[in-house]
């Protein structure tokens, strides 16, 4: 008799066990789509918004640097200086590149493990 009462001690555990991985994994597999649906929507957004700032800035740029080349007779020289600004915000962008990743390792850490 008492080995019936381990026995079924034994089985409704090994159920619980079971049932408690398998909840485990369908818990994992909604916890990861839902990070990966952040994650996507977020990249499209950047992207979205990112291809619109792209192309203002090139029309932007290409009515200052005509401006700039108007104003002192030369086309080529608007456009040159436009370029070396754009080379000189590159250099500054490399050469602060390191503080970039805290902001962005804050930003992404938020979504994963706090969620949105």
């Amino acid at each position: 008799m008492a080995f019936e009462g381990l026995r079924q001690n034994i089985s409704e555990l090994d159920e619980n066990v079971s049932s408690y991985v398998e909840h485990s994994i369908e818990y994992a597999k909604l916890k990861s789509f839902k990070i990966s649906m952040v994650l996507v929507t977020f990249l499209a957004k950047v992207l979205l918004v990112g291809t619109i700032v792209i192309l203002a800035l090139i029309f932007l740029s290409l009515a200052a640097s005509f401006a700039l080349g108007h104003a002192m007779d030369n086309t080529i020289y608007g456009f040159a200086i436009i370029g070396f600004l754009y080379l000189l915000f590159a250099i500054i962008g490399y050469l602060f590149r390191d503080r970039l990743n805290k902001p962005l390792l804050q930003l992404f850490s938020k979504y994963f493990f706090e969620g949105p």
